[in-house]
């Protein structure tokens, strides 16, 4: 199905009109008046795009001030955007593939950083054995912040198995968890054990939750210059700086947005949690249904849905997704469709 307009809470389909639960807009942000109005006020200033090397010698201001405040908020050394969260992740991975002796993936782990011939971080729900006997290496573990068909973050107990000579590199992909999980929507990192020996590297889409178009990669300040010194970084324009200046004028407008999806969260959830076909968090704008006919079901009812094959799955991928603006009506409608 096509749709001529974006969907907001509502979508159009072939003049009649659907609840829309799906896509990955969490906070709801991209038709909000207000930040519209600083979208506007943005590209009045930047224009819709800047054509130049990240490495030129004339540069604009707003990179600079957007990458030192992702920093901060992302809780790292120092950060750097690109156009999108999958060049981020292609970015972080081909910058690792230099050094590192070895990658693991978890399940799940989304294209975007899975690097070829990596093992898998476990077999038949065991630690890989070489992660158990591995001494004085250089590893990267790659996982995503929120995996496909979960609902919430993996545990991280599994690295206290892993020899602390070894130095790991553990790359996590936020893009469905940053503005929506942590304090103040900054993502999963808090969870990442403080060690010597991890190194935590954070990639991003900015294009979900915060609903402009970007990527950001976020680590120690030695891993972000090996970037910005790769000839393909450096041959290719940078995020438009338009929407990194809305990213950082926009966190109250956020903040708020964040604490109204909490409630649509909690309040689904309270009317949800009994159904056994339901995968569902409270924390979590995302659930699961386990009825493949689902979004057939659904559509009958006016509500449209995600259903698809998933790149690393051969389940069909049945995603019921929650955002700021949905009023109690309409979860109302959601809700009783699902349990009658």
């Amino acid at each position: 199905m096509q749709l001529e307009k974006a969907p907001t809470t509502t979508a159009s389909l072939n003049g009649k009109e659907y609840l829309y639960f799906s896509g990955t807009s969490y906070l709801g942000v991209a038709f909000l008046p207000e930040f519209k109005e600083l979208v506007f006020k943005a590209i009045d200033k930047w224009g819709t795009s800047y054509g130049s090397s990240r490495s030129a010698n004339i540069k604009l201001a707003i990179y600079e001030k957007g990458e030192t405040f992702l920093a901060d908020f992302l809780q790292t050394e120092t950060a750097v955007t690109l156009s999108s969260g999958t060049l981020a992740g292609q970015f972080a991975i081909k910058t690792l593939s230099s050094f590192v002796d070895d990658f693991y993936f978890m399940p799940k782990t989304h294209p975007a950083i899975l690097p070829k011939n990596a093992f898998p971080v476990f077999n038949d729900l065991k630690l890989h054995q070489s992660l158990k006997t591995l001494k004085n290496k250089k590893v990267s573990i790659v996982l995503d912040g929120i995996a496909a068909f979960e609902t919430g973050p993996f545990s991280f107990d599994f690295l206290d198995k892993i020899d602390v000579s070894n130095t790991i590199y553990l790359v996590v992909d936020e893009s469905h968890s940053l503005g929506v999980l942590g304090k103040n929507g900054n993502g999963i990192a808090n969870l990442v054990p403080k060690r010597k020996n991890i190194k935590l590297i954070i990639t991003s889409s900015l294009g979900k939750a915060f609903g402009i178009n970007g990527g950001v990669i976020a680590g120690d300040l030695s891993f972000i210059n090996r970037i910005k010194k790769d000839n393909l970084f450096i041959g290719c324009a940078g995020m438009s700086p338009a929407f990194l200046e809305v990213f950082v004028n926009a966190q109250q407008i956020y903040r708020s947005q964040l604490l109204k999806l909490k409630s649509n969260m909690e309040y689904v959830f309270d009317h949800l949690k009994k159904n056994t076909a339901i995968t569902i968090d409270k924390s979590y704008p995302v659930f699961f249904h386990s009825d493949e006919q689902i979004e057939q079901i659904l559509f009958d009812k006016d509500i449209l849905i995600t259903s698809f094959y998933y790149a690393t799955s051969a389940k069909k991928f049945n995603r019921i997704v929650l955002n700021a603006n949905h009023t109690k009506e309409q979860l109302d409608v959601l809700i009783d469709s699902i349990n009658n």
